[in-house]
């Protein structure tokens, strides 16, 4: 047993420790340096050592990667796919304490001193002096779940189990998923490559209480979708001394929004969960400075979370529901115009960006339109929600006889859901999982979708009907600055689970991981699971 870096839960807690503390926040470079450092580690162990080619680096754009580390038994077909995250949030929140946000140990202790304790709310109080808590950044959300898929490979790779399994860390997870959308391309590969089948896709995202006071522990059979339905707003421009001689973007904005928000048309439910309802994540006019000229330029994105529907489908609800509000727009305005006794500038047409795209080509030429697109592409400032809603504004500047409008469009990231509840190896699993958990007297609840969105969206894809085309066509920067590799997501047939450690407040200055779960409890549980399948 000398040889064993990580089988205990002290040497566990250690490597969690050391892989928490490099740093590795979304788009900085310590995010670019993790997959270095990660491999580095994973060649320690005596099986990569020899086998030094089964570890692979995959280009994930901006001088990120992905990770794959494969043990492969001589004999065994069978294979597991371990996925994990390793970018993590930002850590401004922690105040005059955030140098330590990457040094569990130390913030834990630090935290017990009185005046950050007094300030602490008070379930964070409770579970810090309990001793049960790690707490800092990245512990719960997701470097727990790396650490348990490293502890497993070891195992593997020390008992020969006879199962391949392959770890797959990736970047960007908390913004675009390029990580793990340029994974699947390679997963597909060593596939081939290798001759494998994919029996499992094994997240380790951890367990999250569903409310203030849960304490239960879970395990996702699948994951809720996200979709991001956008809207650029074009009015007419006016002098603020004259504002019935044009109507603002802002005007039109307002009725959108007010019909998009909580609309429950949007929520759907399966298997008894439902989604939360759309709101807007961002409403803006796109005016540069301030001046006195009418903003007649406006856009917003609006959040829809998915189980069942596709891409086409909702965007036919979207557009009903711009129909709607617009109607309502419309009708207002008339009423406008006529108490004022003025012309107006004319009704408020709905149109969907493949629309506008198509009226562009033929009225500009797609080399025209070509040049537009690449001058927004260009602004490595914007992000690609923002190059999407200035590719369309720009469009519409040149073809304002379309306006006053609403155009429809979307805006990354899609992550489609995925759900296999109803598989029998799931079925098997979570039974298996639950027994485990009684040993440990601990009562463990599967959910279907997991609620957090997940890497999990990007396997075991299915559209009989090309229905993922509606994204393709009305999302401005597809193909550009953004992909998502369907048809490898479609080759990617395979169950999907979540089983990952208990922990709190992903995303907040007191998030902390249970102790127990995560270093005695889940390796014997993921051990356990994986050991059923041979």
């Amino acid at each position: 047993m000398e040889n064993y870096m990580w089988n205990t839960p002290e040497k566990l807690r250690a490597l969690l420790c050391e892989i928490v503390s490099w740093d590795s926040r979304t788009l900085t470079e310590g995010e670019n340096e993790f997959a270095y450092k990660l491999k580095n580690k994973l060649l320690a162990l005596p099986y990569f050592t020899q086998h030094p080619e089964f570890i692979e680096l995959h280009e994930a754009g901006l001088g990120r990667n992905a990770v794959t580390a494969l043990y492969k038994h001589p004999t065994a077909i069978d294979t597991v796919v371990l996925i994990s995250h390793f970018d993590t949030v930002h850590t401004e929140e922690y105040g005059e304490l955030e140098p330590l946000a990457f040094f569990p140990e130390e913030l834990t202790k630090k935290l017990m001193e009185h005046k950050y304790k007094k300030d602490l709310p008070e379930a964070a109080k409770i579970d810090l002096e309990s001793g049960n808590y790690l707490f800092g950044r990245g512990t719960m959300d997701m470097k727990m779940g790396l650490a348990l898929h490293m502890q497993l490979i070891e195992k593997a790779s020390f008992e020969q189990w006879p199962i391949n399994l392959i770890l797959t860390a990736v970047p960007d997870e908390e913004v675009n998923s390029a990580g793990m959308r340029a994974a699947v391309v390679e997963l597909v590969r060593i596939r081939e490559q290798y001759d494998l089948t994919y029996q499992l896709f094994l997240n380790s995202e951890p367990s999250f209480s569903q409310g203030p006071a849960d304490t239960n522990e879970y395990i996702y059979s699948g994951t809720i979708g996200k979709i991001m339905p956008a809207a650029l707003f074009y009015g007419k421009e006016t002098h603020v001394g004259e504002p019935l001689k044009g109507m603002t973007a802002n005007f039109i904005a307002s009725y959108m929004t007010q019909h998009m928000e909580w609309n429950p048309l949007f929520r759907e439910t399966d298997l008894g969960e439902s989604t939360p309802l759309p709101v807007s994540l961002q409403l803006k006019d796109l005016k540069m400075e301030y001046s006195t000229q009418t903003p007649y330029r406006a856009a917003a994105l609006y959040n829809v979370f998915l189980l069942k529907r596709t891409a086409a489908e909702v965007m036919d609800i979207f557009e009903k529901v711009a129909f709607q509000a617009m109607s309502a727009c419309n009708e207002q305005y008339l009423q406008i115009c006529k108490r004022e006794k003025v012309q107006g500038v004319g009704t408020v047409n709905v149109l969907r960006y493949e629309a506008l795209l198509e009226h562009a080509v033929r009225k500009l030429g797609a080399e025209e339109v070509d040049s537009i697109k690449s001058q927004v592409l260009k602004q490595s400032t914007w992000d690609d929600r923002e190059k999407s809603i200035r590719i369309v504004d720009q469009l519409m500047i040149r073809c304002q006889e379309l306006a006053p409008a609403t155009v429809l469009l979307y805006a990354p990231p899609y992550y489609p859901a995925i759900n296999s509840s109803n598989h029998p190896l799931v079925v098997k699993s979570i039974e298996l999982m639950k027994k485990t958990a009684q040993t440990f007297d601990i009562e463990v609840q599967q959910i279907h979708y997991f609620n957090g969105i997940c890497d999990l969206s990007y396997v075991n894809y299915t559209d009989e009907s090309d229905e993922w085309l509606a994204f393709e066509r009305n999302t401005p920067v597809w193909g550009n600055t953004y992909n998502i590799p369907f048809k490898e997501m479609t080759a990617l047939q395979g169950p999907v689970l979540n089983v990952g450690p208990f922990g709190k407040d992903a995303h907040q200055k007191t998030e902390r991981l249970h102790v127990d779960s995560a270093f005695k409890e889940m390796p014997i549980m993921i051990d356990t699971l994986i050991k059923s399948l041979f």
